[in-house]
């Protein structure tokens, strides 16, 4: 699979109704500062889609992103920075609950991890959610280029034992070195029907008008 377009179509704070739903939507879960922005501007090979920074909890609002016009890559709210007041945490935690239990489309959750550290409870808590709901899910281990070979093989079994999943299950990726990617997007051109792009051909239409930027909440 390889993505040819791209584009941002809105921010919500809550599961609303928004252009083009009704295609497959892939989802990237994760805490703060783990690099789903960054994964989804390495997929897409567009460095200015999604908004990144090193400020943890950047990312606010359920972020959609309309690819290939034929599926929605959605970068969900990171958890677990520690700074935010406890009420923001919460409205995180509800806009991320609301979308994976409001979305009537969704296929499968990238949940990422940090290859480098030891899964959180937080991380921990999401997979068991996911588990739990039935929400099919990959466990993706990011910045792989911060680690050796070496490093990353003593990495993934304590991955494997916190978040009760298989080596095999666990895939490895670089946003920066482009390690794993091409293995993330088979994963979901998996999740696609066969017969989604003749419907997707309609969209660009529907779709022309701005939408703004990313974390700009559109009602």
């Amino acid at each position: 699979m390889k993505i040819t377009k791209s584009k941002f179509v809105r921010s919500m704070s809550a599961m609303t109704s928004f252009p083009g739903q009704g295609l497959p939507e892939i989802a990237m879960a994760g805490k703060s500062n783990v690099g789903k922005s960054s994964l989804i501007n390495g997929l897409t090979r567009n460095s200015k889609l999604a908004r990144t920074s090193a400020e943890p909890g950047k990312t606010r609002l359920v972020n959609l992103y309309l690819i290939n016009e034929a599926f929605f890559l959605v970068d969900l709210p990171g958890y677990g920075f520690a700074k935010a007041p406890k009420q923001e945490k919460q409205k995180w935690a509800e806009m991320i609950e609301g979308y994976l239990r409001g979305s009537e489309h969704l296929k499968r959750v990238f949940q990422l991890v940090d290859i480098r550290h030891a899964p959180t409870e937080d991380d921990q808590l999401m997979v068991e959610y996911l588990r739990h709901y039935d929400i099919p899910f990959t466990v993706v281990a990011t910045k792989a280029d911060k680690l050796s070979k070496a490093q990353r093989g003593r990495s993934i079994p304590v991955i494997c034992r916190t978040l009760a999943v298989q080596p095999w299950e666990v895939l490895v990726c670089s946003s920066k070195d482009g390690t794993g990617l091409d293995a993330l997007l088979e994963q979901i051109e998996a999740e696609l029907p066969e017969d989604e792009a003749p419907e997707a051909a309609a969209l660009p239409a529907a779709l022309e008008e701005g939408f703004g930027e990313p974390g700009d909440e559109l009602n």
